[in-house]
């Protein structure tokens, strides 16, 4: 049985789910929450290694103030009641997007879990707060030039360049050089991802009927195979998950290759 080494969760319609049963939206969050938990105990009986959960992208900060802040609340709430069983369970918690900009508290509750999970070995549970794929993409390629730029013997051999009063031309010339196909690469950028380390995702799950990425994981998706689902994420079973899993195991992925060479 070939399982997905990474899944990575596009968590979508708690609202409308709300919305149906005459619910406030906060209370749609809230069930989203405890389908969260049937999915971290179905990866450990799986023992799927990596979940990805995108629980606030950096466009949901357009929605009302009060619905944001009920958010950043039951992320804290999820995070202290889930502790337990991330210890319990050799969960290590980490997240991607941007920290900094969240409120202190939740700041605060991140970094804590983050730092007691540090040593678990059974399942990564990855938390997208505050996450684009787009603004990744960007803060990875910054990071990846400063790298460059900031060694010290480029920054020696361009201090030589303008000592010895080179003209712009060649001093941008070595510039550009230091950018080419040979000393910049796909992997530059890749180091310098939120999580370099974490593999890309196989298989991407995204409840509700949409049929879109929605910024997420832009880059690490490209191989990645895609499941949608009308099923809305409160109501997201282990059954779901199951079948779900069923139809990744009959696809056959190529990574641009043909039959005959898969089977060689």
């Amino acid at each position: 049985m070939t399982l997905p080494r990474h899944i990575a969760i596009i968590m979508d319609g708690n609202g409308r789910w709300a919305t149906q049963k005459g619910l406030s939206r906060s209370e749609g969050h809230l069930a989203g929450a405890k389908t969260v938990e049937v999915l971290i105990k179905e990866c450990l009986r799986h023992k799927i290694p990596h979940l990805s959960l995108y629980a606030f992208s950096t466009e949901n900060w357009n929605r009302p103030q009060e619905e944001v802040d009920y958010l950043f609340e039951l992320f804290c709430q999820f995070i202290k009641s889930e502790l337990p069983l991330m210890l319990q369970e050799g969960i290590r918690f980490s997240m991607i997007g941007e920290k900094s900009k969240l409120p202190p508290s939740a700041q605060t509750a991140l970094e804590h879990a983050i730092s007691e999970t540090k040593k678990g070995n059974n399942l990564e549970l990855i938390l997208a707060i505050n996450y684009s794929g787009t603004q990744e993409i960007l803060h990875a390629v910054r990071q990846s030039v400063s790298e460059i730029l900031l060694q010290k013997e480029q920054k020696a051999y361009i201090q030589n360049l303008i000592n010895d009063k080179k003209s712009s031309e060649d001093i941008l010339s070595y510039l550009t050089s230091l950018f080419d196909d040979i000393h910049y690469t796909e992997q530059n950028l890749r180091n310098n991802l939120y999580l370099p380390d974490l593999p890309d995702p196989d298989f991407i799950i995204r409840t509700s009927g949409e049929l879109r990425l929605s910024n997420f994981y832009l880059l690490q998706a490209a191989y990645s195979e895609f499941y949608f689902t009308d099923t809305l994420w409160p109501d997201f079973s282990a059954r779901d998950f199951e079948k779900a899993l069923l139809a990744y195991q009959n696809r056959k992925r190529r990574f641009g290759k043909i039959d005959e060479q898969l089977d060689q």
